[in-house]
């Protein structure tokens, strides 16, 4: 019987260890504030659109959305920011992680590739991920959000495009995190940014040119035209935007790989 490839063992080795360290270390209240973002920004939006709408929406929001269900509008750009914000936050902390814990140094040793390696973070992550996501879902339901119809093929390609995006945008995060030896101010400024020019929970159309124009930079802008596409306006796939997300995700990804090594070294040198 065939093993499977060095790079697939490296992978699955890191997704058992990160989802056993984070059940048996973390309580489960870290998991319930983690559901709290998106919760209070569907609940908020639920209470805004009753309170202040009459639970009607402008002309204006429906001629740029293409969509009148404000609440699943918001639903989905509230689960897609939890998507990007988690995976993120899991996979470009990877490293840096290791360094706090005084093991980067045997990480840069041990014969397995980098690559294999944040991504079988990913995998932990995007799981974890999906489990939030559906309890957010759940709650959305809850409140009278129901998912407008789209196939399950245009579906997956838009998480995939999604995946590939946040990942992308994590190896740079991670090389910069590495580099700066600091982790929450670069994450936290990250997250601020992606959520005023990707689109996650208002039209981009609203914002100036100028931070249109700055949101074109970053995959995850035009990942989320293509989110849109599939899941709120059920206008499916658009091609143009898929190339551009993918095409800046995988920008991004061997970006990283060429800066990791740099960083890796700045962060032995300065630890001695």
């Amino acid at each position: 019987m065939l093993s499977p490839p060095p790079s697939v063992n490296v992978a699955w080795a890191t997704f058992r260890r990160t989802w056993a360290v984070t059940r048996r270390a973390y309580p489960w209240t870290y998991f319930i504030g983690t559901l709290m973002l998106g919760v209070f920004t569907v609940g908020l939006a639920y209470l805004g659109l009753e309170a202040i709408g009459g639970g009607q929406v402008a002309g204006d929001f429906v001629a740029t959305t293409g969509t009148t269900d404000y609440l699943w509008y918001i639903t989905v750009g509230a689960a897609a920011f939890m998507f990007t914000t988690h995976g993120i936050l899991w996979v470009a902390k990877a490293l840096i992680q290791e360094q706090r814990e005084g093991t980067l140094g045997v990480l840069l040793i041990a014969p397995a590739n980098r690559l294999p390696y944040l991504l079988g973070f990913s995998g932990f992550a995007f799981t974890a991920i999906a489990l939030e996501v559906s309890v957010l879902l759940v709650c959305a339901y809850a409140l009278g959000v129901r998912p407008a119809a789209t196939g399950p093929t245009g579906a997956l390609l838009a998480v995939l495009t999604l995946g590939v995006a946040v990942f992308g945008m994590s190896m740079v995060l991670s090389a910069v995190m590495i580099t700066a030896g600091e982790a929450h101010i670069t994450q936290n400024s990250v997250f601020m940014a992606i959520a005023l020019i990707s689109g996650f929970t208002f039209p981009r159309q609203d914002l100036p040119v100028v931070f249109q124009w700055l949101g074109e930079l970053v995959p995850t802008t035009a990942a989320m035209d293509v989110v849109r596409g599939v899941f709120t306006t059920g206008a499916g796939l658009a091609p143009d935007r898929l190339a551009v997300a993918l095409g800046l995700g995988l920008l991004y990804t061997f970006a990283g790989l060429l800066w990791l090594p740099h960083a890796e070294r700045h962060a032995m040198e300065r630890s001695y």
